[in-house]
């Protein structure tokens, strides 16, 4: 049965008034609306809500129980507005992202810092997973939005180009001969090469690139996560293919050479998904809006 809520906040108003000219005057409508309401109500549930004494009305048996109900139902709707407020003065909330350990800590983690800085009561949670585990976060309604490695296509999503990055190949130092000389991708595949497993976006996009050039890649190891690409070429365990701007500090040190493939694979980018006709929490789009701003 559909009820009308109206009619519950006017016998809320006469059971704390305990009259309804009282009652009427709190609500800033007539006496006869009151009572009007309050029939209405009675009618729909099938008995009476109040008695009248010589002071003004008192609660039946079942108008004390529907007393109890209906106070905690307007409790909450209030506090639910409260928190909605909360969330749009950035006073409370939660944002989850999706992104790769990787992206994270390399991309991501200063986005993470002002947001903190500027809204310390809003939480926020980041997933890490692939690109394309994400993407499958993001569609199961488990994250706001998610930060990939690109190309993706999918009709689904919004897809926003954000930063660009590029792959290189790297080595350790026991490669020192092959430091500032150029290499072509024939001469590289010769050597012992440590690549990303087939199934990442990052290798698929290296793969394509290496397939314009009429080579296809048999590398010596295939793992799962950029950081053990880093580790493994600095133990010398062979190349590396690994993102430039990842390894910023170890090129500097001089712990990974970086080698001069020419030509260069083309930069790609990461990006950021969101769903599409899905609109964001206020929190999440400010978010958003502080990762694109710098775009």
């Amino acid at each position: 049965m559909d009820y009308n809520l109206d009619g519950f906040k006017v016998f809320l108003a006469v059971a704390k008034a305990g009259s309804f000219s009282r009652a009427s005057e709190a609500l800033f409508i007539t006496q006869p609306a009151v009572s009007h309401s309050i029939k209405q109500l009675e009618e729909q549930l099938g008995g009476p809500l109040f008695f009248r004494t010589s002071r003004g009305v008192k609660l039946t048996v079942e108008g004390e129980v529907l007393l109890r109900y209906v106070e905690q139902a307007f409790t909450l709707l209030a506090e639910g507005g409260r928190k909605l407020t909360e969330m749009h003065q950035m006073l409370g909330g939660v944002v989850n992202i999706g992104a790769n350990d990787t992206v994270c800590k390399h991309v991501l983690m200063p986005f993470l810092e002002t947001f903190h800085r500027r809204y310390p009561e809003v939480k926020m949670h980041v997933t890490n997973r692939t690109s394309q585990e994400t993407i499958k976060l993001l569609k199961e309604g488990n994250i706001d939005f998610g930060v990939v490695n690109l190309p993706v296509q999918d009709n689904q999503l919004n897809i926003r180009i954000w930063k660009p990055l590029h792959d290189i190949f790297a080595a350790g130092a026991n490669y020192g001969e092959l430091k500032d000389r150029p290499i072509t991708p024939s001469e590289l595949v010769q050597l012992p090469l440590i690549m990303l497993e087939k199934d990442s976006t990052i290798r698929q996009y290296v793969d394509r690139y290496f397939i314009s050039q009429q080579i296809r890649l048999t590398p010596e190891f295939e793992l799962g996560s950029m950081d053990l690409l880093i580790q493994f070429a600095k133990t010398g365990l062979g190349i590396s293919c690994v993102t430039e701007q990842f390894v910023s500090d170890e090129l500097l040190s001089g712990e990974l050479i970086p080698l001069n493939l020419e030509p260069r694979i083309p930069p790609r980018h990461i990006g950021i998904v969101t769903l599409k006709d899905v609109p964001l929490s206020f929190a999440a789009k400010t978010m958003l809006d502080i990762c694109l701003e710098e775009s």
